[in-house]
């Protein structure tokens, strides 16, 4: 995705101690003028300088701006729940689903204040096989036209629902919401309009389906094996734990066992392997990517907790600080700390790949040219 910065009037910062571009370059200094990455000083002094650990601006792959438990919010609520996000130093959101009436999201493309957004569009799934109102419903005859008209209306990404609970099967238990045929129509319709598709998949065979159906990324991906693992490695499909959700497996488990026994006791058990599983992709050597999934039961601004769970699961700081920031805008097609680009970074007092819990608390957040949050503000 080719996102053109903003050149207006503002404040030139220079930004010294030390700039982390990626895993192999790292500078002493950036200047920021008018907005964006300047690349020479620019021939006057620095309105502000800010000494520390630089990165570029944070990422949150899976994260629903505008969206609440009853669809769509108001234009009030959406910018404060971007905002909870931006003050954590995540200034780059995929937006993984997000109904557009009676409220759209597109006029934050017009707020210098407020994080970029790269929308999938809304949720695709079968009619009453995921929470409603919240995903675009249709059968499986539907989806490639589905898909068409939500990659049109996105940024270049669409957003499937791959399993849920089937409440029709003899004992109700996760279960896949697509035939092969139709998703991999769907898949095949998106490709062709240069769009790529991301998947919500908590099972391994709806994990299984979703890799051999050609999707581009996993949401949660809590049932992957080493086999799919080595699947989505060679196939380059990205992965997104999304470690808050995991942790309300056991209680999402616990409140329909009385119900739906056999479904709550695969919750279960994807509940008690969040960590493990979550190294493994790592070990593995899987792309994974960091996302919240902030929406309806995880609030806005839990950024750096996300993190924490990474780190509890034994990935090592470094990665953890790779995926949060420059390796997924590769991925995203974002540029990072490079001349002309948007002035979005970070700045810690400490390194974070020393010790990520610094990222809770950073120095200065700064977007298109300007602190808007952190201790230096």
């Amino acid at each position: 995705m080719t996102v053109a910065p903003v050149r207006r009037p503002g404040p030139v910062i220079r930004v010294t101690g030390r700039v982390i571009v990626n895993d192999q370059v790292e500078l002493p200094e950036v200047w920021l003028a008018d907005g964006v990455i300047a690349p020479e000083p620019p021939g006057r002094p620095a309105d502000i300088t800010l000494d520390g650990v630089a990165l570029p601006g944070l990422v949150d792959v899976h994260c629903h701006i505008g969206l609440g438990a009853e669809g769509a919010v108001d234009p009030g609520t959406a910018r404060a729940q971007a905002i909870a996000d931006r003050d954590t130093g995540v200034l780059l959101i995929r937006d993984a689903g997000c109904p557009r009436r009676p409220y759209s999201t597109r006029w934050m493309d017009q707020d210098p204040a407020l994080p970029r957004l790269i929308r999938c569009g809304r949720h695709l799934a079968r009619v009453k096989r995921y929470i409603r109102p919240l995903p675009r419903e249709v059968e499986p005859d539907e989806l490639p036209a589905a898909v068409e008209r939500e990659a049109k209306a996105g940024d270049g990404w669409v957003k499937l629902v791959g399993d849920w609970i089937d409440r029709d099967l003899a004992v109700p238990d996760l279960a896949p919401l697509w035939p092969d045929q139709a998703l991999s129509q769907a898949v095949a319709r998106a490709h062709a309009l240069g769009a790529r598709v991301t998947t919500h998949v908590f099972s391994r065979e709806a994990a299984a389906q979703a890799l051999r159906c050609g999707v581009d990324c996993l949401e949660h991906g809590t049932g992957l094996d080493a086999g799919l693992m080595a699947q989505a490695v060679t196939q380059g499909v990205a992965v997104v734990p999304t470690m808050l959700q995991r942790v309300n497996f056991g209680d999402i488990a616990a409140s329909g066992r009385a119900r739906y026994r056999v479904w709550a006791d695969h919750l279960q058990r994807l509940y008690e392997a969040r960590f493990s599983q979550a190294l493994e992709l790592h070990q593995a050597g899987v792309l994974w990517l960091v996302g919240t999934d902030e929406s309806t039961q995880i609030p806005h601004g839990q950024y750096g907790l996300e993190l924490g769970l990474l780190a509890q699961a034994g990935i090592p700081a470094p990665a953890i600080v790779a995926a949060a920031s420059y390796r997924t805008r590769a991925y995203l097609g974002v540029p990072g700390i490079e001349p002309g680009a948007s002035a979005d970074l970070v700045v810690y007092p400490t390194d974070p790949r020393d010790g990520i819990g610094v990222m809770g608390r950073p120095l200065a957040v700064v977007l298109r040219g300007t602190v808007v949050a952190g201790e230096a503000l």
